[in-house]
């Protein structure tokens, strides 16, 4: 088994943002589809997650608030998941709510790097 990243990402603002009855559907998707990674043994790491607000530092040296107003899709947060191979989970990656709101899941593989005099994030 291998470790990959699901970053998800959803339109930017301004994009039809969803009714409360609309956010409660979606929230129960998100909800099953977790719940069906899970109960498989796929969902590798439940500690991590993005909270709003957050800075951008540019190469410049700039720091702006993000996300960006002005970018078309904007990161909503992040799994790690355990697969066999990239195709596997591409696929566990296709039942993901935020395609269903012309999102975006970015598959890519995921190792913890062993740094000196850190620890490794736990499962």
């Amino acid at each position: 088994m291998e470790d990959f990243v699901l970053l998800f990402r959803r339109p930017g603002p301004g994009n039809n943002e969803p009714a409360a009855a609309e956010m409660q559907v979606n929230t129960d998707r998100w909800n099953e589809w977790f719940g069906s990674i899970t109960a498989d043994g796929r969902l590798a790491d439940t500690n991590l997650c993005l909270d709003m607000p957050g800075k951008v530092l540019t190469s410049s040296g700039i720091v702006t608030d993000g996300p960006f107003v002005e970018i078309r899709e904007r990161l909503i947060g992040f799994i790690v998941i355990s697969a066999d191979s990239l195709d596997e989970a591409i696929t566990l990656a296709h039942g993901c709510p935020v395609l269903d709101i012309n999102g975006s899941v970015e598959v890519r593989p995921f190792e913890q790097l062993q740094i000196p005099g850190t620890k490794p994030i736990s499962r």
